[in-house]
């Protein structure tokens, strides 16, 4: 395994992470477990999740999957083996967004991060988390594929200031070590650093944003706060919710896989995302890899990159994943990618 620093923090992170989404829906606990003890035994250190998991976010399943973590956790003894990183649910504004967490009324405020934070801890039994994230912005922005920005004036947003307020004060308390944003724009991650300057407050070491082969929307904006500010990507989606393994080619849909439990996800699989996954099908299997070694390796190799959050529902997906750290990526490939890119530019933002 790899290793990079998570911001400018003293935690080495491995450059695999464990997503854990599937986890109490695709997944069960013996399941969860088990993959939990295959990914570290092979170096994986980084364990993310949120209090929405698992996802399809449903009321009846909300909180499984950190609990699923806890059990493990309290099993086997091993919280300091492990990076742990959750995630913070944000207001309700799309109806797509889930609603059953706190009435919706998921804002970033004193009252609902407090909530959210000890009801997580309890359920991971531990009494800190490694890193915590807000899972989407407390204002209406374009997130989760909405390609443009949406212009609503919202009736209430929490300041961003006053939710770093918040964050200080787990931090002092001993619960959360480090602090980072998930779903941001540009603008967001400025306004963070900013404050953060201004006022003595946490600074953000980590952004959580979907980056794969058809969306590479990150590479303009936020990589440069990657490069100059620090702030890490964790990459989530890197395989495009399975697509660019090209088990969904020509309108396929496996037994038991996401796109087959749950028609509900439709942003990878447009026609413009199934062309270009087409072409890099056919590229990866040109040089001797897999499509799924490619698309992986493809985000390992970039210098944002803090850590790849590849997400399995059963071992042999899991080794792969993890293997892709020894994947040779070389200048040639990168540029036979670009050109890929070229002709189908993100086309599942």
């Amino acid at each position: 395994m790899k290793y990079r620093k998570l911001g400018d923090t003293d935690l080495n992170v491995s450059l695999i992470g464990l997503g854990t989404m599937t986890w109490g829906q695709q997944n069960s606990e013996a399941e969860a477990h088990e993959q939990l003890d295959y990914a570290l035994a092979h170096g994986v250190n980084l364990v993310d999740t949120a209090e929405m998991y698992p996802v399809p976010p449903k009321a009846e399943t909300q909180g499984r999957t950190e609990s699923y973590i806890g059990t493990w956790l309290a099993r086997g003894g091993r919280r300091k083996d492990i990076v742990l990183a959750s995630k913070c649910a944000g207001p309700a504004r799309d109806p797509k967004r889930p609603s059953h967490i706190r009435d919706g009324k998921t804002f970033f405020d004193r009252k609902n991060l407090t909530a959210a934070l000890d009801a997580s801890l309890k359920r991971l039994q531990t009494d800190y988390l490694d890193l915590y994230q807000l899972h989407w912005p407390d204002r209406s922005t374009n997130t989760f594929g909405v390609p443009y920005y949406p212009w609503v004036k919202d009736d209430h947003t929490v300041p961003i200031a006053e939710t770093l307020d918040v964050l200080q004060d787990f931090v002092k308390q001993g619960k959360v070590r480090h602090v980072g944003v998930s779903n941001e724009t540009p603008w967001g991650v400025a306004q963070f650093l900013k404050h953060a300057e201004q006022g003595n407050l946490p600074r953000i070491v980590s952004i959580q944003n979907p980056y794969s082969l058809l969306n590479r929307q990150y590479e303009n904006g936020l990589s440069e706060f990657s490069h100059h500010e620090g702030v890490g990507l964790l990459a989530y989606s890197p395989l495009a919710m399975g697509m660019l393994t090209g088990k969904y080619l020509d309108g396929a849909r496996p037994e038991g896989s996401r796109l087959a439990l749950f028609t509900r996800f439709t942003r990878y699989s447009n026609p413009q995302a199934e062309a270009a996954t087409v072409e890099y099908c056919k590229l990866a299997r040109e040089r001797g890899l897999t499509p799924t070694q490619l698309a992986l390796a493809f985000i390992n190799t970039r210098p944002f990159t803090t850590s790849n959050l590849i997400g399995a529902t059963n071992l042999d997906q899991l080794k792969e994943n993890i293997e892709s750290v020894d994947v040779a990526f070389d200048a040639d490939l990168l540029k036979a990618v670009d050109a890929i890119h070229t002709r189908w530019p993100n086309p599942a933002p």
